[in-house]
């Protein structure tokens, strides 16, 4: 039967750059060999070693995840749609009175500012006085926390934790709303907590200018009420979601990339957890930060005022949160769907035997710590490079971006071979030359590299350690960086 495949962006790179494809298959299994036949450098993201489906993807069939419909031999109907979602890092009425905090009550300065709320039936007086007596804590002061924290502070809720160790840069502020250019090279936190008391004098602002890691997460966790996941990377992704689990609080969930967002909320009690629905991460420089792949700016704005709404309906115990409800969205589509979710009986964390009863070593698992039975990619400087120029080594260049970066600028005897074509293009490099890969961090061109050498190509290669930015940093400071 022909079925629509839909590919989400972060894996349109293997399949030059489409979205979506038809394919004629009877089953599920069958069409994914189709598409992984044609684009074969796909593969390896979508299947391990041993041939088996890699746990961070997931797959829906006209919206119905197959896993609950019979998994690879599911049956195609005529006209179906098959989506590819891999992972892109209850009500609480009695939130706030929780762990025997003292009871707020709404007083006069409090009746003029949120009298829209308060003319509201699904908030009114008691329902604010929840607000004022929640305490939320967002992990990440930029681009979904921004939004996130400006509209929970307007709102009302008494306590905000912030959680950041970054400086402000210019290049943030095409998102991060909460900051300003006054505030470049400041700390996140001090903007962010000058900006939300600007807005709203009358709430509390607790900053914490320290990595969240497993030795502060759970204690950090359990001074509040619930946790909005602001993260741009896995390890991190993965803490926040364990941590909510073992200290027993809602984790409401927001990701992005380029135009795409998702967002929904995990670890309520019967709710799945987010590793129910990514049971592991995708390898690493799979997924590009959005400082490698870029994003949209309004698309975190969009994504962290629904995590900002989900945590609103959390505190007042009211709605439809989104538990066990995936929400996508496209803002180059402007598009909405929304996905079902369970919860995994068989889940190490909230499953019914968990394996996981405190934090791991997330870096580990992410396979961030290098492979030691793996060789190493051998890594070039930006002046050993410019040696090499010099001295008119058999050298090739190749550039791993996207086009569209390529206009940027490029460095002289570059080859450009987009990342999802190196390995079927591997004929066309030249064995007794040095192969040196190139990015614009160094993150994604190694990655590059490593597939080139288990593919089996036989000469040298290398990557250019910090990528292009560092070699504008070292030797060309004309030589744009983004």
């Amino acid at each position: 039967m022909p079925v629509t495949i839909r590919l989400p962006a972060s894996l349109r790179s293997f399949t030059d750059n489409q979205g979506s494809l038809s394919v004629t298959a009877p089953t599920v299994g069958a069409a994914l060999t189709v598409l992984t036949e044609k684009y074969p450098d796909l593969r390896r993201h979508l299947y391990d070693d041993t041939g088996k489906l890699r746990s961070f993807v997931n797959l829906f069939l006209n919206e119905q995840d197959i896993r609950s419909l019979g998994g690879l031999d599911t049956p195609l109907p005529p006209e179906a749609e098959l989506m590819i979602i891999p992972s892109i890092a209850g009500g609480a009425g009695k939130i706030a009175k929780k762990n025997g905090r003292p009871w707020l009550e709404i007083d006069r300065a409090d009746l003029k500012r949120y009298s829209r709320h308060l003319i509201l039936p699904e908030v009114g007086l008691e329902g604010q006085e929840k607000l004022k007596n929640s305490r939320v804590l967002v992990v990440g002061t930029g681009g979904l926390g921004s939004p996130a924290l400006m509209y929970l502070a307007a709102a009302g809720v008494g306590t905000l934790g912030l959680v950041d160790f970054d400086l402000v840069d210019d290049s943030n502020l095409q998102r991060q709303i909460i900051h300003g250019v006054r505030d470049i090279g400041r700390p996140k936190i001090a903007s962010a907590r000058d900006r939300l008391k600007a807005i709203n004098p009358l709430i509390n602002v607790q900053g914490y200018e320290t990595r969240l890691d497993r030795t502060n997460a759970i204690e950090l966790f359990q001074q509040y009420d619930l946790v909005l996941d602001g993260t741009d990377n896995f390890p991190t992704r993965y803490l926040v979601n364990d941590a909510c689990v073992l200290a027993g609080i809602p984790n409401v969930y927001g990701s992005i990339y380029r135009f795409e967002g998702q967002a929904s909320v995990f670890a309520t009690p019967g709710g799945p957890c987010y590793r129910c629905f990514f049971a592991e991460p995708p390898p690493p420089g799979l997924v590009p930060s959005c400082g490698e792949a870029g994003v949209l700016g309004i698309l975190p704005g969009v994504v962290g005022c629904i995590q900002a709404t989900e945590a609103i309906k959390l505190i007042l115990g009211g709605g439809k949160p989104l538990i066990g409800r995936l929400l996508l969205f496209d803002a180059w589509e402007m598009r909405f769907r929304e996905l079902k979710i369970k919860r995994d009986p068989a889940c190490p964390v909230c499953g019914d035997h968990p394996s996981i009863t405190e934090p791991i070593d997330y870096e580990e698992f992410c396979g961030l710590n290098k492979n030691p039975e793996l060789e190493p990619i051998e890594q070039i400087t930006p002046q050993e490079l410019n040696a090499m120029f010099t001295d008119g080594a058999n050298l090739q260049i190749i550039d791993i971006r996207e086009p569209h970066e390529l206009t940027l600028g490029k460095l002289p005897r570059t080859r450009a071979i987009p990342f999802g074509q190196v390995v079927r293009r591997m004929d066309e490099l030249d064995p007794e030359a040095t192969t040196v890969f190139v990015c614009k961090i160094g993150v994604r061109s190694e990655m590059a590299a490593r597939l080139l050498k288990d593919a089996g190509f036989a000469g040298r290669v290398a990557n250019l350690r910090d990528g292009l930015n560092a070699w504008a940093r070292e030797i060309d400071p004309d030589f744009i960086t983004y």
